[in-house]
């Protein structure tokens, strides 16, 4: 389905962003990584999706805390591989206080990788998209892009600001063969979650077991995790001819979290 078609997805050495970059390349298309980690393990997943897929695979370790070098990013991909089409927005960090103990720095961070750099790459991708008259650009929010918790005010405003700029792009590309959504993901079983399952653990000296079940019992009423594969199944859905007319909007894939 997407043969020809060249995909940069943010943070996709690992987590979330390499499941929707694994799906991508089933689908034909090209693929840019991005994100940082150990270069021999980063080298073995590229050379694997041109194995796999048969599509070419590179890596770009752009700063995504850095607007120049998103832009950076967006050029060199063109320059390289001679277009983008789709644009997956997902690279992001997050850190855990009241607000009134947020580190300045640790909102600052946050909300230049999260949102910043979305903005940045968005910039950059829409005017190659419009001389081509086709686009993709998916944000990956979150659950918390729609709803709030406790204790994250930097991923939550992040998240927030990412859905209104997906509405924004979604109504100033209308019509030129361009769409912008955002997907919203609950609980996925990733290294991140995977540390805050550890520390309930910890907190409370109770099983692994029981600290999964207590953190997804707490919001997500399917009481199952979202997979990185499933995410890149969405995404891919925003890239066929079905989803033409679905721009400026978010897709939750929560588990009914956001339905409460």
């Amino acid at each position: 389905m997407l043969k020809g078609k060249v995909a940069i997805v943010t943070g996709s050495t690992s987590g979330i962003g390499l499941g929707i970059a694994r799906v991508l390349a089933g689908q034909g298309a090209d693929i840019v990584l991005n994100g940082f980690g150990d270069a021999g393990e980063i080298e073995a997943i590229r050379s694997d999706l041109e194995r796999a897929h048969g599509v070419r695979a590179v890596h770009d370790g752009a700063d995504m805390s850095k607007g120049d070098a998103v832009r950076g990013l967006v050029a060199a991909t063109v320059e390289k591989l001679g277009r983008i089409d789709i644009l997956v927005n997902n690279a992001g960090i997050q850190f855990t206080a009241p607000v009134e103990e947020f580190s300045a720095a640790k909102w600052d961070a946050i909300l230049a990788i999260n949102l910043s750099a979305a903005f940045h790459g968005i910039a950059a991708s829409v005017p190659p998209m419009k001389k081509q008259g086709w686009g993709r650009i998916i944000n990956i929010a979150s659950a918390h892009g729609l709803v709030g918790s406790v204790h994250k005010a930097a991923y939550v405003a992040a998240k927030h600001g990412l859905v209104g700029l997906t509405k924004v792009v979604g109504l100033e590309t209308a019509g030129t063969g361009i769409t912008a959504n955002a997907v919203c993901p609950g609980w996925v079983l990733t290294p991140l979650v995977e540390k805050q399952i550890a520390d309930i653990a910890a907190r409370k000296k109770i099983s692994r077991r029981d600290a999964t079940m207590e953190l997804l019992g707490e919001k997500q009423p399917s009481q199952t995790f979202v997979t990185p594969e499933q995410l890149g199944g969405t995404v891919a859905f925003l890239c066929s001819p079905a989803a033409d007319q679905i721009t400026g909007t978010s897709i939750a894939v929560d588990g009914a979290w956001t339905a409460q």
